[in-house]
């Protein structure tokens, strides 16, 4: 059995782990990212460096959130993390002692989801990530598409609002800015601080404190069956939907698949999601409809697939 390492780099996050052939992760390790580059590259080396001690590794591959060339070495660009024209590859290679491959996480969680997930044997493989941001991830035919530059399928910065809420990435009205872990967060803290009374259950968790709240502590509150917290999520769900729609009016998919931390919410987002994307598809009544289906393989969908990818590059 051939072992691979994938790390997983978000914005609160280094997850790292080693893999199976099958998709399997054998052991796990986290760590929190830092706020600047060398910090987040010694996270990196640290977790790679455990797990190696530990398995007999053939390559490591890293998922980043940010735009990656097609060299797969190099983030171009990064909304939420430090990185700008960052050889990351180089940087890393010399400290880890195997070979890299860079790739962007959503990228890597949508073809773990093709390879071994809920989309396993589709034609046509659209993923969206919902974490801090929106990622997105494509597969065709059996091949990761990433555009001529290496950029593609960053749909979480597509505008749904003219002139909408500033983004990280310099625009305003992004679909993230609408439909990710940071607008639950900012909608409940909103709703906390115009209404306390309706948000009483959300400000239980948070200590009483607006500011402190997350989408972890809306998505438990809506679990309990929150009305407040309920209403947030179906809001959201209906901004997921929409944004979907687009998707298939250009993609065509043969299936969506919903991943990321805020996927593990489950029906609370996936019911609206799925009615809103009925309601405002292109043509609806007269073509297929494409499923849209929660990722089977959790949080670990970007490491999964950063390690498929580094294995099979070698």
């Amino acid at each position: 059995m051939v072992l691979a390492i994938g790390v997983d780099i978000g914005g609160t996050k280094v997850a790292a782990g080693v893999v199976d052939e099958d998709g399997g992760v054998l052991a796990l390790v986290r760590r929190p990212t830092p706020g600047d580059v060398s910090g987040t590259e010694d996270a990196i080396a640290g977790c790679v460096a455990e797990l190696a001690d530990r398995y007999d590794v053939v390559a490591v591959g890293i998922g980043a959130a940010g735009w990656i060339a097609n060299d797969r070495a190099t983030v171009l660009f990064s909304p939420h993390l430090a990185w700008r024209d960052e050889p990351l590859r180089e940087s890393l290679i010399g400290r880890i002692g195997l070979p890299v491959t860079v790739e962007n996480d959503a990228n890597a969680a949508a073809w773990a989801e093709y390879r071994f997930g809920a989309a396993r044997g589709e034609r046509v493989v659209c993923c969206v990530t919902l974490g801090t941001g929106i990622g997105g991830g494509m597969v065709v035919s059996g091949v990761l598409y990433r555009g001529a530059n290496g950029v593609a399928c960053e749909w979480g910065h597509m505008a749904v609002v003219p002139d909408g809420r500033r983004c990280a990435c310099g625009n305003r009205g992004c679909w993230e800015m609408y439909a990710s872990g940071t607008a639950l967060a900012r909608d409940a803290r909103e709703l906390a601080e115009i209404s306390p009374v309706a948000a009483h259950r959300l400000l239980q968790l948070a200590g009483g404190e607006p500011a402190r709240l997350t989408g972890t502590d809306v998505t438990a509150a809506a679990r309990e069956g929150d009305g407040a917290a309920v209403e947030i999520f179906t809001a959201m769900g209906r901004w997921l939907g929409r944004g979907i729609a687009d998707l298939a009016a250009i993609l065509d998919p043969s299936v969506v698949v919903i991943g990321g931390g805020v996927s593990e919410a489950g029906d609370l987002l996936l019911r609206p999601a799925q009615e809103a994307f009925a309601a405002n598809l292109t043509g609806r009544g007269f073509r297929p409809v494409a499923p849209v289906r929660i990722a089977a393989l959790g949080p670990d969908a970007g490491l999964i697939g950063a390690a498929d990818l580094a294995r099979r590059r070698i």
